[in-house]
């Protein structure tokens, strides 16, 4: 049994302000262990924004995740260049027939639609169209710029830097290495956020 502390203005042992030694020095390693442990949790699942690397033909792409609804309006409109090795990877909660269009931006871009598996369904090469007009009000500007649709039901949606998918020789019908089942869970995750 540990010794009891002496009460200091009475002089008479005081039971209730014991503290072992031992116990204290049990509370602090626990105390430090456990904080250090937070370090070694696994990383985070990507987030929006965050960047996927995406082997396609023979060339690895650094492609930004648009998961939330808002980053899949915006996707890469207002942009005006995009390096040869990155690119925009939308993720949807389930496949379904996609149309895509060149909203506000200011460069052309290619799209290729992916299924669930991984198989490619479409790709387009998406021209910039002019910006709206100052008398053009929003529904006509919506209504004259094209849209390109996934022909098959797609749930991953790739863009590139325009003339790319044809360099690599990537069509439809050919497979394209992603992590699906978690993709589809990101995008599944983000659909729970609205």
């Amino acid at each position: 049994m540990a010794p009891a502390v002496l009460n200091d203005t009475t002089g008479s042992r005081n039971p209730c302000r014991q503290v072992p030694l031992a116990g204290s020095i049990g509370v602090i390693l626990t105390t430090i262990l456990c904080l250090a442990m937070v370090g070694c949790e696994p990383a985070a699942a990507p987030v929006d924004g965050g960047v996927e690397n995406v082997r396609i033909g023979d060339r690895t792409f650094k492609l930004e995740l648009s998961l939330s609804q808002e980053r899949r309006r915006l996707g890469l409109g207002g942009r005006e260049t995009l390096a040869d090795d990155e690119g925009m990877l939308f993720a949807f909660p389930r496949a379904a027939s996609q149309r895509f269009w060149m909203y506000d931006c200011l460069m052309d871009i290619d799209i290729a639609y992916v299924d669930p598996i991984g198989y490619v369904t479409a790709v387009h090469t998406m021209r910039k169209e002019p910006p709206r007009g100052p008398d053009e009000d929003e529904l006509d500007y919506q209504a004259r710029l094209p849209g390109y649709p996934s022909l098959y039901p797609a749930q991953f949606v790739i863009e590139l830097a325009p003339g790319m998918f044809d360099r690599l020789g990537i069509e439809a019908g050919d497979r394209i290495e992603i992590d699906a089942d978690r993709l589809k869970m990101l995008g599944e995750a983000s659909e729970d956020e609205f």
